[in-house]
């Protein structure tokens, strides 16, 4: 048993995190300030006993003795994280400071929930982990993707350092049950849209693509990385190869909701990528480790999961 913290705990991923960990024989220690994350989230591990709950910001210091950390905490979609973009920058930076500090403390190997929004809109596809990147240093978008680009350079001059024991994953589109109904991310926008009967929005003419992957083998991605060998850092792409063009999603909920929404098209958002497909062959060669759940199975658990949302 290992006692791990995980900061952003309460969130989407952090809860389905959270789970495995306890589920794992685990004890965790979740921290999160609940600006995007949701009590409700872990209610059910409350009662558990190798589980405990903290309100805590991470950009201000943290004093715990834990073994492992899984540094999640930061608001991720366009619509959380650009209605505090300086409180997001400092999430990004002044979190990755205050838990490196905490993990050089007490020794703990510590993980970086890193993002492909670090690649920017890249003109390289699909992205490995190799290209550096094409980002507006002072759009809209930059509080996060900068925010994160300075985390990762936080984590490898520790590691140079230091000699930090640290993993860094980038993450790319994740969606599953407790994703946020008003989130902004178009998985949750096009399944809550099409069960309200209402218009759903395709940004462009909707042949943008973009790659799900659903949140169980993510996590699996997380743990796998944890228990690498020392000396692998990463960075390493977590994301679903599948490509799917927005206006295939689309169709694709409304046919699984049988809703009658209808499609409107609306101007592309500022420094929106037109694609985004993840290289994941070096987490296949390192980690052993592959997307297993197909679109249409993690689209249904997260329909189903939304439908009991919207009854509330």
């Amino acid at each position: 048993m290992k006692k791990i913290l995980v900061t952003g705990g309460a969130g989407f991923l952090g809860s389905h995190l959270c789970d495995r960990l306890i589920a794992d024989g685990h004890d965790v220690l979740c921290v999160d300030n609940f600006f995007t994350g949701s009590k409700r989230n872990v209610a059910h591990l409350l009662s558990h006993a190798n589980f405990e709950l903290m309100r805590h910001d991470v950009t201000f210091p943290l004093y715990v003795e834990v073994d492992q950390i899984y540094n999640l905490a930061c608001p991720a979609s366009p619509v959380h994280y650009q209605h505090d973009p300086v409180q997001t920058t400092k999430t990004s930076v002044h979190g990755a400071i205050n838990m490196l500090g905490l993990a050089k403390r007490v020794k703990a190997r510590i993980l970086q929930a890193s993002t492909s929004e670090v690649y920017g809109d890249p003109e390289l596809h699909p992205q490995p982990e190799s290209y550096w990147g094409r980002v507006n240093p002072i759009g809209v978008r930059s509080c996060y993707d900068e925010g994160k680009r300075c985390a990762e350079t936080l984590f490898f001059d520790y590691h140079r350092q230091h000699q930090m024991d640290i993993k860094v994953v980038r993450i790319f589109n994740t969606y599953g049950p407790r994703m946020h109904p008003n989130d902004g991310r178009v998985v949750s926008n096009f399944i809550v849209q099409a069960l309200r009967n209402e218009d759903i929005t395709i940004y462009g003419d909707g042949q943008q693509t973009r790659s799900f992957c659903y949140v169980d083998d993510l996590i699996e991605g997380f743990v796998r990385m944890m228990a690498s060998e020392q000396g692998f850092t990463g960075p390493i792409n977590l994301g679903n190869p599948g490509e799917f063009t927005m206006l295939e999603l689309a169709e694709k909920v409304l046919k699984m909701v049988g809703s009658k929404s209808k499609l409107v098209f609306m101007p592309l958002p500022i420094d929106d990528p037109k694609q985004r497909q993840p290289d994941i062959s070096l987490a296949g060669k390192n980690l052993n480790w592959s997307p297993t759940v197909a679109l249409d199975d993690g689209l249904k658990e997260t329909i189903a999961y939304f439908k009991e949302v919207l009854k509330e």
